[in-house]
């Protein structure tokens, strides 16, 4: 029977990188060697270890997110490699600079992330450092508002609209027919949103509002005039602990990382010796306004107020500990 073979040594570098785990003597030291009661395969009197399959069956599975391929199919794929590889030792391909070159950018990127995650196993994210990360990004959620609000183009006809409302003109009725956002067909309904969501003149009113009463002068943003309806409001709720823990558990893992690093760097003679790069021109004008960036307010929220609760963390970017090599060389 023959197999259809998984496309990882012709066109899965990226996935399954392994065919530098024979690397030069120079460049790295020697794979153990491999007994014929340890191997599941043989090729041109070399052994393919079971520990090699077992490896290869692992990133797959972690790579395709839980999907798995027959064994017979995986081993076909390193009896594959193999072949490559001693077709490259036979042509010196090992001995060439580029390969050399390639194959030390392997060994370093191995060697940093061993050093991470031997530090993070030293020194490991503990149960209470979550709840204690979880807590403090907790503790001040705040509140969520439902709102309603009429768009207009002028102060005076935001005014006007002020004036009906207070003879006792219908909020929603008023909404439908002047409005000229897009919710205006809602009867400028918002939904539900936290303040961070609108541009500050927006929130900030709906904010200073009571429950049930609309403002009483036209707020102006940079899309017009707008006359608002607080209809509610509530606290926002965290999510359970359990729900969010292996969300926080990798940022602390980043912390951690970044704080070691950094204790490296300060405790290290580095010099750089790469000349500063000029600014491109875009990036010497001023930066927008930060209310240019804010949601419009006719603009529904991007998520579920569940999911704003979750954390989402901005720490400094540091390489993360569980992040495998980018060309991780199988054992042998």
């Amino acid at each position: 029977m023959k197999l259809k073979l998984v496309p990882l040594v012709l066109a899965g570098a990226a996935l399954l990188p392994g065919c530098f785990e024979e690397k030069a003597k120079e460049a790295a030291p020697a794979t153990p060697a491999v007994s014929k009661e340890d191997a599941v395969a043989s090729v041109n009197g070399t052994y393919i270890s079971k520990k090699t399959l077992e490896t290869l069956e692992k990133e797959i599975s972690e790579r395709s997110q839980g999907q798995t391929f027959p064994k017979e199919q995986l081993l076909e794929e390193l009896i594959q490699r193999e072949l490559l590889i001693q077709q490259a030792l036979q042509k010196q391909l090992d001995k060439s600079p580029e390969v050399i070159e390639r194959m030390a950018t392997v060994r370093n990127s191995l060697l940093s992330q061993a050093a991470l995650q031997d530090y993070l196993k030293a020194n490991p994210v503990t149960d209470e450092e979550i709840k204690a990360e979880y807590d403090s990004k907790m503790a001040n959620m705040g509140s969520e508002y439902k709102a309603r609000h009429i768009l207009v183009k002028t102060e005076d006809e935001a005014k006007k609209l002020i004036a009906e409302l207070d003879k006792g003109g219908n909020f929603n009725e008023l909404a439908k027919k002047h409005s000229i956002d897009p919710m205006g067909s809602e009867g400028g309904d918002l939904g539900w949103f936290t303040a961070d969501r609108m541009v500050p003149p927006f929130s900030e009113a709906v904010v200073a509002l009571e429950n049930g009463k609309y403002s009483k002068q036209p707020v102006q943003t940079q899309f017009g005039w707008h006359v608002i309806l607080r209809e509610d409001s509530r606290a926002l709720t965290p999510p359970p602990l359990d729900t969010v823990k292996e969300q926080i558990r990798p940022m602390l893992q980043r912390q951690k990382a970044q704080a070691m690093i950094e204790s490296l760097r300060k405790n290290a003679k580095i010099e750089v010796m790469l000349p500063p790069t000029p600014p491109k021109p875009e990036e010497a004008q001023p930066a927008a306004p930060a209310e240019s960036q804010a949601a419009t307010p006719g603009e529904q929220p991007a998520t579920a107020p569940a999911e704003q609760a979750a954390p989402s963390p901005s720490e400094p970017t540091a390489p993360a500990a569980e992040t495998k090599p980018a060309e991780p060389a199988a054992a042998k």
